[in-house]
């Protein structure tokens, strides 16, 4: 049922933080442009339900708003535009660089489809947002794109080749984003170890932290998105090991725990590397959790193979395991390779998901009866610095940070309660 035109851009955002963040700088754009009955599907391509889910949402938005304007871009439009063309509710479909570029939301465009070559790219655009509707943490842009080319992931095809944000830019951002009272930042890109190789100095991932939070001391709380277990940095190491503001919770870019499946994915770790990652992260920084990517089913995957993942996640106690089934991506090298079975890859991703249940659940029982900062998401809910959900019962103000008493765990979240909670 339509509920009348738009009164300003409506934006649904599917997949990584970087599509967040490149969501806000179009629903700038848009709104500069006076880009108001429309609505801007920000699509993933990591796989194929992301992108089903793409499609069904460009329907429901036609069906709710059948006057307004739909825009359809993100990963899926510059590596698949034709599936979208091909849909009439779609106006409009632009590629991963267009959908940054202001104009694109301003005049009627000559061309239904703006899509330009995405290997084109040589640096980040300059945006300076204000903030993220409805979202309590800021992301924070440190690089795009990625040179490696992993035989399973259509991203690079989508994004184009590693490049990085300069340090000077970082930080306006960041000290813009604290003035408007964010104090919990992320920092985001395709491939964030590959940070500076591209830059004057070619600083690293490490040295751009320390200078960031040298440089802008109101950020209280630091996070990494993934990360490659073998291309940490020194100074990375010791931020983790002496960098309080650095959060205790790092996510890595695993895939897998079998060597012949990594090599197989042209990864460039094996897995005795995630191993020692997770040990040295530990002896430096004992409170640290770890979250992982894994994909369940990779082709010619045996169920030996299989288990060594599964083993990797127990032993290394995963506690945020990020689970999917593998997804042929046409035009990768795995998609030609032998597949596993639908089912196969199914159970498998279960037995996984498992795994990274009880260890959420063992990590959320040791928090309690702790007096531990959160960072309130919204009035009820909100993380722990090992990003830990809580569930509050009181009202809490977003974007704040509160110590909590950790009352109780029921397996998925903590609890907290009021009568104990005291604003830093």
């Amino acid at each position: 049922m339509s509920s009348g035109p738009l009164k300003q851009p409506e934006i649904v955002t599917f997949g990584c933080r970087l599509n967040t963040y490149e969501s806000e700088v179009m629903r700038g754009h848009a709104t500069a442009a006076g880009l108001n009955n429309a609505v801007i599907i920000n699509t993933c391509a990591v796989t194929n339900e992301a992108e089903r889910q793409a499609r069904q949402a460009i329907r429901k938005a036609r069906r709710d708003h059948p006057d307004a304007k739909i825009i359809v871009t993100g990963c899926a439009a510059q590596t698949n535009p034709d599936q979208f063309q091909e849909m009439t509710e779609v106006d409009q479909i632009l590629g991963n660089l267009e959908k940054l570029e202001p104009e694109s939301f301003g005049l009627e465009a000559a061309e239904r489809v703006q899509v330009n070559d995405i290997m084109s790219a040589t640096e980040t655009a300059s945006h300076l947002l204000e903030g993220f509707e409805g979202r309590a943490r800021a992301f924070l842009q440190i690089q795009n794109g990625c040179n490696h080319r992993c035989t399973f992931c259509i991203i690079p095809y989508g994004r184009g080749n590693s490049r990085s944000v300069p340090l000077g830019a970082i930080v306006e951002q960041a000290r813009s984003l604290t003035e408007n009272g964010y104090q919990e930042f992320v920092l985001t890109g395709v491939d964030i170890t590959a940070y500076g190789e591209d830059l004057p100095g070619t600083p690293t991932l490490g040295q751009m932290c320390r200078r960031l939070l040298a440089a802008v001391p109101d950020i209280k709380r630091l996070r990494l998105s993934s990360l490659d277990p073998v291309e940490i940095d020194e100074d990375l190491w010791r931020l983790i090991e002496k960098e309080k503001r650095l959060m205790p919770h790092l996510h890595i870019s695993l895939q897998a725990g079998d060597d012949m499946v990594l090599k197989r994915m042209k990864r460039r770790h094996l897995r005795q590397d995630v191993y020692d990652f997770v040990e040295k992260a530990r002896s430096l920084r004992p409170d640290v959790v770890f979250g992982a990517d894994i994909i369940a089913g990779f082709p010619t995957e045996t169920d030996e193979m299989a288990e060594n993942s599964r083993l990797l996640l127990e032993e290394c106690d995963i506690t945020y395991a990020h689970v999917f089934p593998y997804s042929e991506r046409p035009g990768t090298p795995a998609a030609k390779m032998p597949q596993v079975p639908g089912n196969i890859r199914k159970e498998r991703a279960a037995t996984l998901r498992a795994v990274g249940e009880e260890n959420l659940a063992r990590h959320l029982n040791s928090l309690v009866g702790q007096k531990l900062p959160v960072l309130a998401e919204n009035e009820t809910t909100g993380r722990t610095e090992t990003y830990a959900p809580v569930k509050f019962d009181f009202t809490a103000e977003p974007g704040t940070i509160f110590d909590v008493m950790i009352t109780g765990s029921d397996g998925q979240k903590l609890h907290a309660n009021l009568e104990v909670a005291k604003a830093l």
